[in-house]
């Protein structure tokens, strides 16, 4: 059966949430949003491509960073509404210079920061 993007379920702005997690770890590194031809781009090319909301723009991840997310796996929920991506991750995956967009906690009802920005 081949995959055709447009089966899946994208919300009323043509979007769909994808989150990357590493293939090596399993740990989950970002969420982010693909739409139709973000998840095709991602697909033909092996590049993780997203759809930056605020630049209402494609951001092929690690473009300008350097911290390049490459294509292991691709994946998609029962529902097809909520996309997983897994990867080799270059770097930091967060724009803050962190490994995971997922370095703070609530630990005993206060906010704990897990991990530094990479150096």
């Amino acid at each position: 059966m081949t995959f055709d993007p447009a089966s899946l379920k994208f919300d009323d702005k043509g979007l769909i949430p994808a989150i990357a997690q590493d293939a090596t770890s399993g740990e989950v590194l970002m969420m982010a949003w693909m739409n139709a031809e973000a998840v095709a781009m991602t697909l033909e090319t092996g590049k993780v491509t997203y759809w930056s909301r605020s630049r209402q723009a494609f951001w092929i991840k690690g473009e300008t960073s350097g911290h390049v997310q490459e294509l292991v796996d691709f994946r998609f929920d029962c529902d097809s509404d909520c996309l997983l991506v897994l990867v080799n991750q270059t770097g930091a995956a967060c724009h803050t210079n962190r490994r995971t967009c997922f370095y703070r906690a609530v630990r005993d009802g206060e906010v704990v920061e897990l991990m530094k920005p990479m150096d």
